[in-house]
């Protein structure tokens, strides 16, 4: 081999980080199917004013319990049927996507807001008030989650906004958890002692110089969390203490169609059918980035 092929070969350009990390991710195909799901859903929930066929709140007093159009007794006026009070599932569902990933949005704010900053103080401070911190997370997590949740709506008072906040506090351990672990893995490096050196400050070390390298985690979690959170924004409304009637959310529409399952099957089908996508495209896309900001998983 020539001296100048070697050369070539050792000054040779790496990769822009996005193609890189495009590389890994598209390499997870179920990951990919997720992300282009998520921006379908994006999308959706951004144009439901225009992409709806009805008012999700308008009563048509001629169409109760109105079959799908395949089906018979079907009317092109509804594609997906319509409920007991004559409402169009089909504009129901489109405007419950915007209310479900804003509530995803909603709770992954503040409790990624919330568990980096205990997280981090407590991972660098450490001694006692790492270890309260700590404690707390250790008693939010021995809770039964959906337990906990409902006990913060019932004393707050049963809303969407109560529902959020009780969500946010249910997961927040898992952020605060992550953040203090990465927090004390990066702590010993080289670069941490180098910026103490240089006299840097404890605000300074915190959130400029530990934080950026422990978001790879945190952005994980937080794509995960997303599932976590509109399956319980779900489970609340299914229970009658999340969002509240007529709002067209996911779960209130499946706990009130619950006692015609039996002859309006569509009523509850898809409901669940668009909780069940939703969350698996969030969990497919989280694996996929897990994988692709993973150096372990790099070859």
């Amino acid at each position: 081999m020539s001296e100048t092929t070697i050369i070539t070969r050792n000054n040779a350009v790496p990769p822009h980080p996005l193609k890189e990390f495009w590389k890994y991710f598209s390499e997870n195909k179920g990951a990919v199917i997720g992300l282009f799901f998520i921006i379908f859903a994006i999308l959706v929930a951004i144009f439901a004013d225009f992409i709806a066929p009805h008012n999700p709140f308008e009563q048509y007093r001629d169409a109760f319990l109105q079959p799908p159009i395949w089906m018979d007794g079907g009317n092109s006026r509804f594609i997906l049927g319509t409920d007991d009070v004559g409402r169009d599932i089909l504009s129901r569902l489109i405007h419950g996507s915007r209310l479900s990933l804003f509530v995803g949005v909603i709770v992954v704010t503040i409790s990624l807001a919330v568990g980096i900053i205990l997280g981090l103080t407590s991972g660098y401070i450490g001694g006692y008030y790492e270890t309260i911190i700590m404690r707390l997370m250790d008693i939010i997590l021995a809770l039964p989650s959906l337990l906990l949740a409902l006990a913060i709506v019932a004393i707050l008072g049963p809303s969407l906004q109560n529902a959020i906040l009780a969500i946010a506090i249910v997961v927040l351990p898992h952020y605060v958890r992550l953040t203090r672990a990465s927090v004390i893995a990066e702590k010993s490096k080289d670069y941490v002692t180098a910026s103490k050196v240089c006299g840097s400050g404890p605000l300074r070390m915190m959130f400029a110089v530990l934080l950026p390298n422990c978001m790879a985690p945190l952005i994980v979690q937080a794509t995960l969390g997303f599932s976590t959170a509109i399956l319980d924004a779900a489970a609340l409304g299914f229970l009658g203490i999340g969002a509240q009637p007529p709002t067209p959310e996911w779960g209130a529409m499946l706990a009130n169609a619950l006692q015609f399952i039996q002859r309006a099957w569509w009523v509850v089908t898809f409901p669940g059918l668009a909780i069940l996508l939703t969350v698996l495209a969030f969990n497919l896309a989280g694996d996929g980035l897990r994988d692709a900001l993973d150096p372990k998983m790099k070859r």
